[in-house]
């Protein structure tokens, strides 16, 4: 199962001797390289038709978790952000992808690429992503019913 560890106020340094299983040497994945928004110039780091729209740190948190994945979670910002403050863009997630002899974590995962594409295609499955997909498509239904008139002469 996968386990959410406490990220400590201060970071230690890099040090070349740390060991895979040491927090420094995870893999750091922000929103913004799934986000099939941005441009490969603004971070996105997979192909736009496997890239996921607008997607949270909560949402990368959770499909992590349900794959096995050891993880941690930040409170950082991806530099190339425009707006630091914005809460929507905040979030980074460590995940320990080797173990203590260098091998995978898991078989299905054995890159960072492979974490990336599995990410993007297993966000818009969550049942959150679903239901809001649902909620907006009734909403553009009745808001096209709303807006068509009657056709006729303004004049009257």
């Amino acid at each position: 199962m996968a386990q959410a560890t406490p990220v400590s106020a201060s970071a230690r340094s890099w040090d070349p001797k740390f060991s895979h299983s040491d927090r420094e040497r995870w893999i750091c994945i922000y929103p913004a390289y799934l986000n099939s928004r941005k441009t490969l110039k603004e971070g996105r780091k997979i192909p736009k038709t496997k890239s996921v729209d607008n997607p949270s740190y909560a949402e990368i948190k959770d499909v992590c978790a349900a794959a096995g994945l050891t993880l941690g979670v930040e409170n950082k910002v991806y530099p190339r952000e425009l707006d630091h403050r914005d809460p929507k863009v905040r979030g980074r997630i460590r995940v320990q992808l080797k173990t203590e002899d260098g091998q995978p974590m898991l078989s299905q995962f054995p890159t960072r690429h492979s974490i990336l594409i599995y990410l993007g295609e297993t966000i818009p499955k969550l049942k959150t992503r679903i239901q809001s997909q649902s909620q907006s498509q009734q909403g553009q239904q009745q808001q096209n019913q709303k807006g068509q008139k009657k056709k006729g002469r303004k004049g009257k």
